[in-house]
């Protein structure tokens, strides 16, 4: 029942003029429904078959695959739906330290600690971590979690500009005042597909004694040999501290979030960091479905390095129909095209020709910087891919950003 009174009424008006001016400026995000399970091909609600999914974060397409849909069952079935519980109270199954061991050892640290989201894992590391004797560094363009979770701490903030290694070791040497400091950057950035310099980041901050901590979420899976992430792609496993990811992208799809580092610190997380202490334990389907996508990375590397040719086989075409595509060697694929309305237009057009692809524009990205990102994963066939560039092709020239 809708509220009554001036007060509701007022801000029901101004809610509604907001949600107005959103509109206006093209930035809407509308939620389209999916009637089918998460893959390469999906159908949406109200009968739209035969769509062509490129903007998932499936970037291994284990999200359907048959071994993790069977491992959540069967952990459904023996751990139930959820422990109505968090974990210092009454919520800590064999299950979830078994996960913690797992990613432990993929990542090869000390400990891990879950999480029921990567968010919740930001918003609960620098807080816990951080005082008012400490400073934290961190890249302009790092993920909105990030950011949100650096606002909870009471540490001495500095940002530096994006990739900037110029810039991050003077924020440094202004730093060295405090007792500790960290560089915390995302491994790979979800909204350009650039990868961080951590071998020029390790080496400033062993310069300057500092820590580093990197998040992974759009590289855990499939960055690296081993698909243990972009500190493995640039050989840096050993120099950077903290890591913090994701169940929710490329292992299995489903959600939940980790971090892994030194024991101490993450026995300090179980006691001191709010968005643990005060959320349920992961449900057992969840763990279920990340437990089995680790044990296939841990059991063949094969999964992880069929990306690398079907994200080149995109990039390239792309380039050479003429659009600009952001990032380098990333399965995430901006493809830039400035204006909000634009990319808005172009992404309904794109469906229309069976291929489902989102639009980004501000505040999710900076003003003047709208593209359509397009997010290639392993499950994706040569066909599918080349698909989506005849699409992009003809749908760029109707709306003028092809000549």
């Amino acid at each position: 029942r809708a509220a009554s009174g001036a007060a509701a009424a007022q801000l029901r008006q101004r809610l509604e003029s907001e949600l107005e001016d959103i509109r206006g400026a093209g930035t809407w995000k509308s939620e389209r429904v999916i009637a089918s399970r998460q893959g390469p091909h999906l159908r949406l609600a109200g009968g739209g078959g035969g769509i062509i999914n490129f903007c998932a974060n499936n970037y291994l397409g284990l999200s359907s695959h048959p071994e993790v849909i069977r491992a959540a069952v069967e952990a459904l079935e023996e751990f139930g739906a959820g422990l109505s519980s968090v974990r210092f109270i009454c919520g800590t199954q064999s299950i979830h330290k078994d996960l913690e061991d797992k990613i432990a050892r993929f990542h090869q640290r000390e400990d891990a600690i879950l999480y029921a989201s990567c968010f919740d894992a930001n918003a609960g590391i620098f807080e816990a971590l951080l005082t008012p004797e400490d400073a934290v560094l961190s890249d302009e363009l790092n993920h909105a979690s990030i950011i949100d979770g650096i606002r909870l701490c009471k540490a001495n903030k500095y940002r530096y500009k994006h990739m900037d290694m110029q810039d991050l070791e003077t924020k440094l040497q202004e730093a060295q005042k405090h007792r500790l400091r960290l560089v915390a950057t995302d491994g790979a950035f979800s909204m350009d597909g650039d990868i961080a310099p951590l071998r020029e980041i390790c080496q400033l901050a062993q310069k300057y004694d500092a820590l580093v901590f990197i998040d992974e979420c759009h590289a855990t899976g499939f960055l690296g040999p081993n698909g243990r992430g972009t500190d493995e792609l640039l050989g840096v496993m050993d120099k950077v501290t903290i890591i913090n990811s994701t169940l929710g992208k490329a292992l299995g799809g489903a959600a939940g979030g980790y971090t892994t580092g030194p024991k101490p610190l993450i026995d300090l997380l179980r006691q001191r960091s709010r968005p643990y202490l005060f959320s349920n334990s992961l449900p057992p389907a969840v763990v279920g479905c990340a437990s089995k996508a680790l044990d296939l990375l841990m059991e063949s590397n094969a999964i992880a390095q069929s990306m690398a040719a079907k994200t080149q086989r995109f990039r390239s075409k792309m380039t050479a129909a003429g659009f600009t595509i952001s990032g380098k060697d990333h399965p995430i694929c901006p493809v830039m095209l400035g204006d909000a309305r634009l990319a808005s237009v172009m992404a309904e057009d794109m469906l229309n020709r069976g291929i489902y692809v989102i639009g980004f524009s501000y505040p999710v990205v900076p003003k003047g910087k709208a593209r359509i990102r397009v997010q290639i994963s392993a499950v994706h066939s040569d066909e599918d891919i080349d698909r989506c560039v005849e699409a992009f092709t003809e749908v760029g020239r109707k709306h003028g950003a092809l000549p």
